[in-house]
């Protein structure tokens, strides 16, 4: 059937590709079939739905250990800096050094999860995923606010 596109007459075939011409040259224009959808005003086509993006949540054995060890990593980070910034000093040792030492261990967590981000970023062209509700993008970006504070 007869088809006009701008100022292209084509002749389309739902079976073949159609070829338009216009000014001597030729185009080939693949026409999918569509159930049509008779209106008042005339013929449309129903709008086929787009598939939706998949979410990958398979973020990995790494993925998993990031979200662990940065979630808890992030505050205490967080608040070694506010302390550092009123008080002048860092956090107190703690009973038998535990909170000093997991300071130091959480500062480590940030920049392992910064510098495994930039790795993956260079490796692949892509950031970390998000992950599970967004979870490792958000300790992604808090480890870089994290580093940048610090």
């Amino acid at each position: 059937f007869p088809v006009m596109i701008g100022s292209l007459r084509c002749s389309a075939s739902l079976r073949a590709p159609s070829v338009c011409a216009s000014r001597g040259r030729t185009a080939t224009v693949n026409v999918q079939a569509r159930g049509p959808i008779v209106t008042k005003k005339g013929v449309a086509f129903k709008k086929q739905p787009e598939p939706e993006p998949e979410m990958d949540d398979d973020i990995g054995t790494v993925g998993v250990a990031l979200i662990a060890l940065g979630l808890p990593a992030n505050p205490l980070c967080y608040w070694s800096e506010y302390t550092l910034a009123t008080t002048g000093s860092g956090l107190p040792p703690g009973p038998g050094g535990a909170l000093g030492a997991a300071e130091g261990i959480s500062y480590l967590v940030i920049v392992g999860v910064v510098a495994y981000s930039l790795y993956t970023k260079v490796s692949t062209g892509q950031g970390l995923p998000p992950g599970p509700s967004g979870l490792l993008g958000a300790v992604e970006g808090l480890s870089y606010l994290a580093l940048l504070g610090g």
